[in-house]
């Protein structure tokens, strides 16, 4: 399974475009190769380079969704895949995009194919949904992207 995307190469620079310094909407992505049998697609966006003194474990959930239909090509610039949203760090059901408060940090797409439909209601965590699909999983994709602030003088 391969996960693109036409405005950033595999860590390559995210666009401000798609960040707080910029309109804070999703990249569009691309998704080839789902396997035979899958039955739901999960989509998650997480950074993993969160300073420890503003989240202990060091992640901060970007984007959640579950039960994507596995017919999904691409994710169009700006929206959510259909799909299930869940939960980002920040409470919401929807993409926030990446603003690193000190350095440069690396964000990882990360797309499961499973062979189930996960009960679980909208707005549910990550943790809560790899819980769920932990035995599902038929295979899986990553794309990560970079991005720092500019600061002005």
């Amino acid at each position: 399974m391969i996960l693109s995307s036409p405005v950033f190469e595999h860590n390559g620079r995210i666009p401000s475009k798609y960040t707080c310094d910029g309109d804070n909407i999703s990249p569009p992505l691309n998704i080839s190769g789902v396997p035979e049998g899958a039955q739901s697609l999960v989509l998650f966006m997480d950074d993993p380079d969160v300073p420890k003194s503003i989240r202990p474990d060091g992640m901060w959930d970007h984007w959640v969704v579950f039960n994507i239909p596995p017919t999904t090509l691409r994710v169009a610039e700006g929206q959510n895949p259909m799909g299930v949203m869940g939960a980002n760090t920040r409470g919401a059901n929807s993409y926030s995009g990446p603003c690193p408060p000190d350095r440069e940090h690396r964000y990882f797409f990360k797309l499961y194919a499973l062979n189930a439909m996960l009960d679980l209601p909208e707005g549910a965590s990550k943790s809560e949904v790899i819980t769920a699909m932990e035995s599902y999983i038929l295979d899986s994709a990553e794309l990560m992207g970079r991005y720092e602030r500019v600061t002005q003088a």
